[in-house]
């Protein structure tokens, strides 16, 4: 109803073209008909196949009168009665033909006259400029929650009509889980994941929403500098970051729209830290844990040779994500695309200043997860208090965290961690990162398939002898990042 208002308030303006941006043409065509019927005017549909149409009373009549846009528009403009015009997909007929121009400007300069309306309808269409001042823009609402949760519906009782009657298996969680997900999708494409969804496997769970998010990411033509991460994770195998976790889990119900609604949803996180600490492990448990969309943007893609090219990368990509919302951003490694320095032309600062305004002015749920191992790189104006929520400083494992860590990942292999003493591997690995001690599990599995052995604890102590830590190697950083991060942030464990 209310797109129905809204271009009929737009037609009763007078306005003589309108310009409707959207894959939605068969709705658009209802929509206008509807208008059309209301306000006893002839609406007619016009494409370079089919010619001009006209549509009465709810049904059409297929008699042929134009076909080549130029006849079409002639054809227009010779009209006294007023009308609806529907033209479909004209923006290729615009570019480098001027006749086509001046015969829509020509309509457009007698709408006084004859106030016949033009409905420009394709996925993109830029007028030419001697046309814009005639012109207005028009686009289709999205479906809310409401209505997205009766598409589902719609589909789940489609599905047991032609399944001789089997009710379709979800819960509550997982119902609002694919809904969330729909969000930003246009009625046709929601419907059409939300049928495949239920077609494969006679029901909705949690392991529909990845495939779900992965289609509406191409549907929405992201490609490019920024990703869709379709593994994501949950925090049981995360090890340790206790105190991340906790602050996570008291934002997650007001983030996604649970319960009170009066509070500020929270805005994201920079996770700084130790390189293999397991910071990049924790963004995609964020978005595994919400059952959220995880992107990521990638620094070294938006980087181009043209000035102001990279900002407006930058700028596509987070409207981009703002179309994905509820979803979480993940900037991996952001020193590297914003660091301070005047050896790129002034680059980093304009993306500096892009970033900034957005994370200030943003209005939809994008949760950002930024991390970086090198504040030092860091402007102080992106990390001062209140650009991000809070600040996590992510720390080599302590003892019992290790344990746990060798536990996720001998299990994730398959290795019984009852039959390791884990233990002892955490005293052994004193300064290792999460990441360092995945690598361990890695190799002596290797190791002992090699021999062919069972795994043992032996084979594990062998590679960890042999394994220098990073926190060796780069002492002096680590010490400097962990009293910078004494007094400036949060412990995440």
């Amino acid at each position: 109803m209310p797109d129905f208002l809204d271009l009929e308030i737009i037609i009763a303006s007078k306005v003589p073209i309108v310009v409707i941006e959207s894959f939605e043409e068969l709705r658009l065509i209802e929509l206008i008909k509807n208008i059309g019927q209301k306000k006893q005017l002839s609406v007619y549909v016009w494409s370079v196949t089919k010619g001009l149409n006209k549509v009465d009373s709810g049904h059409s009549t297929n008699e042929r009168l134009t076909e080549e846009p130029d006849q079409v528009l002639k054809h227009i403009r010779k009209q006294h009665n007023p009308a609806l015009y529907i033209l479909c997909d004209l923006h290729p007929y615009l570019k480098d033909h001027p006749v086509n121009v001046r015969l829509l400007k020509e309509i457009a300069l007698n709408h006084e006259q004859v106030p016949n309306t033009l409905l420009c309808v394709s996925h993109a269409l830029e007028l030419p400029a001697e046309l814009k001042k005639h012109s207005a823009q028009f686009e289709l609402t999205m479906p809310c929650e409401e209505q997205l949760h009766s598409i589902v519906r719609e589909e789940a009782l489609k599905w047991r009509h032609e399944n001789q009657g089997l009710k379709v298996q979800t819960n509550k969680e997982a119902l609002d889980a694919l809904v969330r997900n729909l969000r930003g999708l246009s009625r046709t494409d929601a419907r059409r994941l939300a049928r495949g969804a239920i077609a494969d496997e006679g029901a909705i769970s949690d392991s529909d929403i990845p495939k779900v998010n992965q289609a509406r990411f191409q549907l929405l033509n992201m490609d490019g500098v920024l990703n869709y991460e379709f593994d994501t994770t949950k925090f049981n195998e995360v090890g340790g970051l206790s105190n991340l976790k906790a602050w996570l889990a008291d934002r997650e119900s007001v983030f996604l729209g649970k319960n009170n609604e009066t509070l500020d949803f929270p805005k994201g996180i920079l996770l700084l830290g130790v390189q293999g600490g397991g910071k990049s492990l924790a963004a995609k448990a964020v978005a595994g844990a919400w059952q959220l969309p995880l992107l990521r943007l990638d620094f070294g893609a938006l980087y181009n040779k043209y000035f102001g090219e990279s900002e407006k990368n930058l700028r596509e990509s987070l409207v981009m994500a703002e179309a994905m919302s509820p979803c979480v951003l993940w900037m991996d490694e952001l020193e590297k695309g914003i660091s301070t320095g005047d050896n790129d032309n002034g680059i980093s600062k304009r993306l500096l200043a892009t970033l900034l305004t957005w994370m200030v002015e943003r209005k939809e749920k994008v949760f950002l997860v930024a991390t970086s191992n090198d504040i030092s790189r860091l402007p102080p104006e992106l990390i001062r208090k209140g650009r991000f929520d809070e600040i996590f400083f992510v720390d080599l494992p302590k003892k019992d965290v290790r344990q746990t860590i060798f536990n996720i990942h001998l299990e994730k292999r398959e290795q019984s961690s009852k039959l390791i003493d884990t233990k002892a591997l955490a005293d052994a690995t004193d300064g290792f990162s999460g990441a360092e001690i995945e690598q361990v599990v890695v190799s002596s599995c290797y190791s002992a398939v090699a021999r062919k052995e069972p795994l043992t604890t032996t084979h594990l102590l062998e590679e960890i002898a042999s394994t220098q830590p990073l926190s060796v190697i780069m002492e002096e950083n680590i010490s400097s990042l962990r009293q910078w991060a004494l007094e400036k942030t949060v412990p995440a464990d």
